[in-house]
This record gives C-alpha cells, sequence and structure tokens, in this order.
C-alpha cells in the first residue's frame, strides 16, 4: 500500500500544484482545506476533501488519523491575521495557543507542527513535490538590475534579513536606499500596493528574502502572477528573491509579463544562519 499525505491547504495556486504532482507520482492526499482561506475550485481536484474552520485543530488531527496520513503537507498563505480571527478555536487549538511564548508565524504554525507530531504526524518540506517551481539563481528576465536598482538591493537586502530574522515579514520595498514599506500581517501583495501609494507608483525595487533560518515545512516565500500584477499596478521595476528558497509559479508567463513590462526579476544567494 502506498502512503498516503494530508495536504493542509492554504489560499493561492500552491495547494492545487501540491496535488497535480501527486497526482502525476500516483501518491494518495487527503485534503484538509481551511473554511477561511482555500478556493473553492479545490473541490474539482479529485481528492477525498474536507472544510475545516481555522481553528479546528482537533478535527484535522482526528481527520488524519481515520484516514491513515502520518505525514502531511502545508500549502497555500494562511493570513496571520485570519488566525486572531478565528471564531471558535476547539480546546486543541485553544490549548496550543495558551502554551505559545509569542504569537508570530514561527511560533503560530510551529506550534500546530508540535501538536501534530505529538500525534504521530509528521510536518514535511512543503516544496517535496514541487522541486522545479523554486526559483533558481541569476537573471530571469530580459533584463538586469539598473544602477539605481542594484544600490536599492545593496541597501534593502540586508534589512529584508533583519526583518525576516525577526519574524516579522519576508518583503520590503524599496526607492532611492529608503525603505517605502515593510510587510507585517498584510502579506506580500499587501504591501506592494502600500508602496505604491506612499511611493508615488514609481521606481519602486521589491526584495523578497526567506528567513537566515527557513523552515520548509511552512511559510515558504512564493511569487505569481499576482505579483506581478500588483508591481504593475504599483510602478515597481525590480523584483529580487532568493533562488532555491521560493516558489515561482508560472514563470514562463510571469517572465514574460515582466518582459513587456520592463520588470526585472532576480534570484540571489539566500542568506543562511549557521
Amino acid at each position: 500500500m502506498s502512503e498516503k499525505y494530508g495536504l493542509i491547504a492554504g489560499n493561492g495556486r500552491f495547494p492545487f500544484l501540491v496535488l497535480q504532482s501527486a497526482r502525476r507520482q500516483g501518491i494518495d492526499v487527503v485534503v484538509a482545506a481551511i473554511k477561511e482561506e482555500t478556493f473553492a475550485e479545490i473541490e474539482s481536484c479529485g481528492y477525498p476533501l474536507h472544510w475545516l474552520g481555522l481553528g479546528e485543530l482537533g478535527k484535522l488531527i482526528r481527520l488524519f488519523r481515520e484516514s491513515g496520513v502520518q505525514k502531511a503537507i502545508m500549502a497555500g498563505q494562511v493570513k496571520h491575521v485570519q488566525i486572531f480571527g478565528s471564531s471558535f478555536p476547539d480546546l486543541t487549538m485553544i490549548r496550543m495557543l495558551a502554551g505559545l511564548k509569542q504569537k508570530n508565524t514561527d511560533s503560530l504554525i510551529g506550534g500546530v507542527a508540535r501538536i501534530l507530531e505529538e500525534n504521530g504526524i509528521s510536518l514535511v518540506d512543503s516544496t517535496m513535490l514541487l522541486k522545479p517551481h523554486l526559483a533558481p539563481l541569476g537573471i530571469l528576465t530580459k533584463r538586469g538590475l539598473s544602477s539605481s536598482e542594484k544600490s536599492d538591493v545593496d541597501y534593502g537586502r540586508p534589512i529584508a534579513r533583519q526583518i525576516a530574522s525577526l519574524d516579522i515579514g519576508q518583503t520590503i520595498v524599496v526607492r532611492d536606499r529608503a525603505v517605502v514599506a515593510v510587510e507585517a500581517m498584510e502579506g506580500t501583495d499587501a504591501v506592494i500596493r502600500r508602496a505604491g501609494e506612499l511611493g508615488n507608483r514609481r521606481n519602486l525595487t521589491v526584495i523578497k528574502v526567506s528567513k537566515p533560518r527557513q523552515d520548509m515545512r511552512f511559510d515558504i516565500p512564493v511569487i505569481g502572477l499576482t505579483t506581478l500584477e500588483n508591481m504593475i499596478a504599483s510602478g515597481a521595476s525590480a523584483l529580487i528573491i532568493d533562488a532555491q528558497r521560493t516558489l515561482l509559479f508560472d514563470r514562463e508567463k510571469v517572465v514574460e509579463v515582466a518582459d513587456n513590462n520592463d520588470i526585472a526579476i532576480v534570484g540571489m544567494e539566500p542568506f543562511i544562519d549557521d
């Protein structure tokens, strides 16, 4: 009997690509879709599907155990603000939250991972089925960085690293060696839009990094067409991402749109703590 995986599906295309890859490899999957986050289209993917509220951690554990799941993948964003807005956390979730010293992303998702482990379910690398979608090193678009964009990257990337290491956010937007906007709970797309409003929609460099001690089981940086659309609307001209630590979906289309709008995309060596 082949090993069965549980998929904890958040929003975006990430969960769909995991399921497509699982189907190609003949992998059995049980899907736990989050009511507050997962796109409704996931119902058409052809796998056993169960809708759960964000606070129903006990129900999630029961579902996986009854389904014979011993390994789980967390794919897709769960907005930090949704966790705070969860209306009806069950007893298992309440106990997990009560045991946390802080409520940042790593602590919250790490707490869920710990409870799953205690119940015999291992949370595994969320990119294990999607290695071809990891961003490569180097210039992805027709053009590289201009001198002013390179200056913004030299200035901004160490700042982004510090913010990511504090688990505040993974994206900053820079112009003329000044930080225009910093991501916190709102997410990448929202911070790009806010930067556009603050920066008069011109000459913005978007820098997205992984955490220096990135846990590849969750909270992996993700870039896709929506990112590019927000950059275009906000007047951003360059996107810097971490190679091999950023999932780049619809790569050909993303690069085509970037080239058509004179946007540079560059994959750089990630910061890694010893």
